[in-house]
């Protein structure tokens, strides 16, 4: 490849599905400065002064806003995440093909007639699926990128075939389901809510997406194969169909460019300078994790009698039956059990957001209670934090399932089956058990936690498992330029 090769970048579903795409982007350049990067950015997916932000912070990078187009009417009736971006995305196919067309078709014919745009490929998000048939259009490859686990990868591949298999819902049919990427059998109540019944609209998507990705070229992956040896195994056996996977993570921002450092930031840091080593533990639950009046006390309780120290990020949920996201509260001892935090201010913090990344790798932090989003799973490795698991909502009780069962036991086990329902308390008991489990010094999880921080770091350096996946990915695309 003489010249530069350019590749389209399409992310989805926020901030937490972009900066794993956009760490991508990094060391892909780094990697290789034949390559250039144009991200393709849905306004309605991206709001947040957060994300413009972190988008200043890449000029190695050409982003670009797509107009906004109105939703179909149908849309109004959506009632999950994954409906509502896919459908979103479907809307703008017609855009985006248009929008590459105009900006990379410079290659010309006899007539002046504009050809086929010449870029290497199309990058898309796992809920940008759709986006395959502009890529087909274009006569370019098309790579799905994967923001979570090799094990929801072969659920959302095997998926279509349950389909066929499977007639009804999942949860009233079957007790356990066979997947190629599990060794163990796996509860239909693991996975994501909408895969329960085909009824939800969120479940024909999913089974649309998991077809379309044989489509693709390949599959981006963000884990490594020291971390799910047979999930990713399973891409290339023929226990199931796929296009070739790339495991290159993990992939994480480890600078913290999401978010601008504030005041807070500083004094949660001045408060951790204070503490022990590894004599914190850390509760936080994402970008969209947060608990009604009950839980709150629950939790609350369940630290004070833990007696161990604390630094819990605790943040105000959104109107009920609302897509919001959780903020912070302007006072949060309104939630907290009357008292509590007299009772424990030389030990415990309570604040709103906090940089999560940052507070990982403090040396004060010995636990991290978690609802097990990838990125955090992924996070808490690499800083070798060990976690105890209350996975909440999307793929997370899936991963926290495969961390546990899958992975010998990567996790301490806090609650694998909470939903969040009015009658679902996790109790203060619960939550002083899993602490105090967690905490402890002899903790083996915490042993195999420190030996996966080995070798999630040794997968990115030369000749490592993600290094050398990356390459032959770079090939690829070459071949195809």
């Amino acid at each position: 490849m003489k010249k530069k090769a350019d590749l389209v970048f399409i992310p989805a579903m926020g901030i937490g599905h972009l900066v794993p795409m956009m760490e991508f982007a990094k060391r892909l350049l780094d990697r290789e400065n034949r390559f250039s990067i144009t991200v393709f950015l849905i306004k309605t997916l991206f709001v947040s002064s957060d994300f413009t932000s972190y988008t200043d912070s890449l000029p190695q990078i050409r982003f670009v806003y797509l107009p906004e187009l109105e939703p179909p009417p149908s849309s109004s009736n959506l009632r999950t995440r994954e409906s509502v971006v896919s459908v979103l995305v479907e809307t703008h196919k017609r855009l985006v093909k248009q929008t590459i067309t105009n900006l990379f078709s410079s290659d010309t014919d006899s007539e002046s007639t504009p050809t086929r745009a010449p870029i290497a490929g199309l990058v898309i998000d796992l809920f940008c699926s759709s986006l395959i048939d502009v890529a087909k259009e274009l006569g370019v490859p098309s790579y799905i990128f994967f923001t979570s686990t090799a094990g929801l990868l072969g659920v959302m591949l095997h998926l279509p075939e349950l389909d066929n298999q499977i007639k009804t819902h999942f949860k009233d049919s079957v007790t356990e389901l066979s997947i190629p990427s599990f060794t163990n059998p796996v509860s239909p109540f693991l996975l994501p809510l909408p895969m329960w019944s085909k009824k939800d609209d969120g479940y024909g998507w999913y089974v649309y997406h998991g077809r379309r990705f044989t489509e693709a070229k390949g599959v981006i992956l963000n884990s490594f194969a020291e971390l799910e040896p047979t999930a990713i195994k399973s891409f290339s056996g023929g226990r199931i169909r796929s296009p070739p996977v790339y495991p290159v993570g993990p992939l994480i921002d480890l600078h913290g460019q999401v978010h601008n450092q504030t005041q807070l930031e500083e004094s949660i840091k001045g408060w951790l300078d204070d503490q022990p080593p590894s004599s914190v533990v850390f509760l936080c639950f994402g970008s969209r994790g947060s608990f009604n009046a009950a839980q709150v006390k629950e939790i609350a309780l369940g630290l004070e009698r833990s007696g161990h120290r604390f630094l819990w990020s605790l943040r105000r949920p959104p109107e009920k039956n609302k897509l919001g996201l959780p903020t912070d509260y302007e006072n949060s001892g309104e939630v907290l059990p009357e008292g509590f935090v007299d009772r424990t201010e030389d030990r415990g913090l309570v604040c709103g957001w906090v940089p999560q990344t940052a507070v990982l790798a403090h040396g004060a932090i010995g636990g991290f209670v978690s609802h097990c989003g990838w990125n955090s799973i992924l996070e808490s490795l690499w800083f070798g934090v060990p976690i105890a698991a209350w996975p909440l909502y999307a793929e997370q009780h899936l991963n926290a399932f495969e961390m546990l069962k899958e992975l010998g036991g990567l996790v301490v086990e806090l609650r694998l089956d909470y939903r969040g329902g009015e009658d679902d308390l996790v109790t203060a008991e619960e939550v002083e058990r899993g602490v105090s489990r967690l905490m402890d010094s002899d903790c083996v999880v915490r042993m195999r936690v420190k030996e996966i921080m080995e070798k999630s770091r040794r997968a990115l350096m030369e000749d490592g498992s993600s290094f050398t996946s990356l390459g032959c990915l770079i090939k690829d695309l070459m071949d195809e330029s």
